[in-house]
């Protein structure tokens, strides 16, 4: 029976990662757009406001060509 830190480190729960992709804007992109993009049929908002928050992006000012990480929904 192990204990102490090793037993520790070998029990410990691991965190899963989050799912999440990446996406390039292109000319014209809003947030929006993008959120109904990648989440068809569900609600944008929510979407919007993860994207803006997890890229610390301002909605009106997207730069063409930026990478944005889309984290999952849920």
């Amino acid at each position: 029976m192990l204990a102490g830190p090793l037993a520790h480190a070998i029990s410990a729960p691991r965190a899963m990662p989050v799912a999440q992709h990446r996406y390039v804007i292109r000319t014209g992109d809003t947030l929006w757009s993008i959120a109904r993009t990648v989440s068809p049929g569900s609600d944008p908002r929510p979407v919007v406001d993860a994207i803006a928050a997890t890229n610390g992006v301002d909605p009106g000012a997207l730069i063409p060509g930026r990478t944005l990480v889309v984290p999952a929904a849920g």
